[in-house]
């Protein structure tokens, strides 16, 4: 029997960390290991930012909460620093999780379809939370056992089908939601045409559509939002992980005319836009603008992905800035992360055959090669085979 007091809900591994410094982490024995998920994408300018810890400090001996009945000037502040980081558009509604910036996304939408308009459009491997609305909305059967039956409304095409998405709008569909990177099912991007065909459908319609950067937003593709390098506009974008390098905090960004859809009273959150967390958000702005953490970014990502195609185990990789999968030829990846951890490597794997990188955007060069040199060591012992020689050295011993 499980004793212990923390429900068993996650797999985890058999090591507590205690501290952090960047890209690193460190277990109660004192070891080190290279950071390669931030928390799920989370830590966006790393362990311990000392920004970040003196915003969250200062603000926390100031003051806390208030509830949303009244206003807080950081909360303000940061509503206005994301209104400039979409390109001057969109107003909005904080809260606490991804989970939450979409079910507001999915009442928004629903509210602006005047009752008439209810569905909402959606991707087939698609991940959008764990609450039964999103849920509802994650197109993933195999995490709807044991909830259903699940809200109603939601429909699911294959992603990067425009066709489908086309057949499934009718006078019903209240929006189309869908990520511009399916993170959860491996970093599968949408193409070009499919999300400039789902812009031009729901233009259409005039219906909203509501792209969730939860994990793409802030930085993680190497722009503020993946929609700006992809050049398609959301009229709702939804975002959380990276946004306060580690505290909860969710936002629903939405453009008019659906932002004026919620009156007083139609949504709400105890604890959305506190002052503590959105000061840490503030500080993860200035942090990524400062240090020209997007352009690094993008240059970061490219060197991580040559240098994951060094290694002859790797069939493919893709996605954008530092959110990277690499799809492996052999089903070892949960053994290769299992392995990884033994090697000082935090990894994730999505399926059998895909590793997923999301690493702090302040991880270094040096830490990029070493993670190389020993993933290459990693994947060739749990393959059993000799490491092939490549164009990294190897990772000095732990």
């Amino acid at each position: 029997m499980n004793q212990t007091p923390l429900m068993n809900t996650y797999k985890r591994a058999a090591v507590d960390f205690v501290r952090g410094d960047g890209e690193y982490l460190y277990d109660t024995h004192g070891r080190r290991y290279i950071d390669l998920l931030s928390g799920v994408a989370v830590v966006s300018v790393g362990h311990a930012n000392p920004r970040v810890a003196r915003a969250i400090s200062d603000q926390a001996s100031k003051l806390v909460h208030v509830s949303n009945l009244f206003g807080n000037l950081p909360m303000r502040r940061l509503a206005e620093r994301l209104h400039g980081s979409t390109g001057g558009w969109g107003r909005v509604f904080f809260c606490n999780s991804g989970a939450e910036a979409n079910e507001c996304a999915i009442k928004l939408a629903r509210k602006a379809g005047g009752g008439k308009r209810y569905k909402i459009l959606a991707s087939e491997g698609g991940f959008h939370g764990r609450t039964l609305g999103t849920l509802a909305a994650t197109g993933q059967p195999e995490k709807w056992k044991g909830f259903e039956p699940l809200p109603q409304g939601f429909v699911h095409n294959p992603y990067n089908n425009l066709d489908a998405f086309a057949a499934s709008l009718d006078d019903s569909v209240a929006g189309v939601l869908v990520e511009p990177i399916q993170g959860e099912r491996g970093v599968i991007p949408g193409t070009s045409e499919f999300l400039r065909g789902l812009r031009e459908l729901c233009d259409r319609a005039k219906i909203p559509l509501i792209l969730d950067e939860v994990q793409t937003g802030v930085g993680r593709t190497g722009s503020w939002w993946a929609f700006q390098t992809l050049g398609v506009k959301p009229d709702i974008l939804t975002s959380a992980k990276g946004i306060a390098n580690g505290l909860p905090l969710g936002a629903c960004i939405a453009d008019e005319p659906y932002a004026s859809s919620f009156g007083p009273g139609d949504h709400g959150t105890t604890f959305g836009g506190g002052a503590v967390v959105c000061a840490a958000a503030l500080a993860t702005f200035d942090e990524i603008e400062e240090r020209g953490i997007l352009s690094e970014t993008r240059r970061k990502g490219e060197l991580f992905a040559e240098l994951l195609r060094s290694i002859d185990e790797v069939k493919e990789v893709r996605g954008a800035g530092l959110m990277i999968g690499a799809v492996l030829r052999s089903p070892v990846a949960f053994s290769v992360v299992a392995k990884g951890l033994e090697q000082g490597l935090v990894l994730n794997a999505t399926s059998d055959s895909v590793l997923r990188f999301v690493p702090p955007l302040v991880i270094s060069d040096e830490a990029i090669v070493e993670v190389v040199a020993t993933l290459r060591e990693v994947i060739a012992a749990v393959r059993d085979i000799p490491a092939s020689s490549g164009m990294v050295a190897s990772a000095p011993s732990w």
